[in-house]
């Protein structure tokens, strides 16, 4: 996080959300432990039904993920202050992740079928029968992206939570190239946003609650960092209002880290 003399009260609320992932990360790490270990030494502890241990499953899948939110809390900060940590990425293959862990934590019945389904074809049907659409034109599916990939998972995983919570019934992921950027556009047939609220959108603590038609509310803090980093990776963030066909996110990032114009 940033210290700066000028603002001594934003640099000691900083300190104090740094404190806080502090904290909060021995009671997690007891959370996973536990579940590991009723799950791995059942002759010491007891018999699981096949129930059981799905259940067990999950909780250390998202005890794991929950760590990992804490740590993905102080990117937005690092990414202000300059600092990355670039490395090469399957392109399709991590943003299918990332929509993964979303279901994992929003519809986990889609989410344990998605687990047990090797067949990427199959899979992305079952997933378009549930309203939910991902799609890459060929050349993106053998393509490496050179970028900080846990501010990447970051900003795709806060748009397609974003979707998914205020769709009503189809959220749309589209990734295509143009010339050194990737394009993902996630679109949701949510509630709309009125043009004049589009960028309180983007805004920490802030939400359109003051739109005529259903509000999205939120925290405003996901989409806010999400742009930050966008934009300090290169890219950037921008929103389609609309006051009655949902909302269209369009990120835009070098390809390879540097490589902005």
């Amino acid at each position: 996080m940033k210290n700066s003399d000028s603002n001594p009260e934003e640099f000691f609320q900083n300190l104090d959300v740094e404190f806080l992932i502090h904290e909060l990360k021995d009671p997690i790490a007891v959370i996973e432990t536990g579940a590991r270990t009723l799950l791995e030494k059942q002759d010491k502890f007891g018999s699981l039904s096949s129930r059981q241990e799905k259940t067990m499953n999950r909780i250390i899948r998202n005890a794991r993920k929950a760590r990992e939110m804490l740590y993905s809390l102080l990117e937005v900060g690092r990414s202000e202050a300059g600092s990355f940590a670039c490395n090469r990425f399957k392109l399709v293959e991590t943003t299918f992740d990332v929509l993964a862990n979303c279901l994992e934590v929003l519809d986990p019945f889609i989410a344990e079928k998605i687990h047990q389904d090797h067949d990427m074809l199959q899979v992305l049907a079952y997933l378009d029968s549930y309203g939910i659409s991902l799609s890459a034109p060929p050349d993106l599916l053998q393509t490496d992206m050179h970028q900080d990939q846990v501010k990447y998972r970051q900003i795709i995983g806060n748009l397609v939570k974003n979707a998914l919570h205020f769709r009503r019934e189809r959220i749309d992921i589209k990734m295509e190239k143009n010339k050194d950027f990737l394009l993902v556009a996630v679109t949701d047939d949510g509630p709309g946003v009125e043009p004049e609220h589009c960028e309180s959108i983007f805004q920490r603590y802030s939400q359109a609650n003051n739109c005529t038609i259903t509000p999205r509310q939120g925290h405003g803090l996901g989409l806010a960092g999400a742009r930050i980093m966008a934009r300090c990776l290169g890219g950037n963030i921008e929103l389609t209002c609309s006051k009655t066909e949902g909302t269209r996110f369009q990120l835009s990032l070098p390809i390879v880290f540097g490589d902005s114009v």
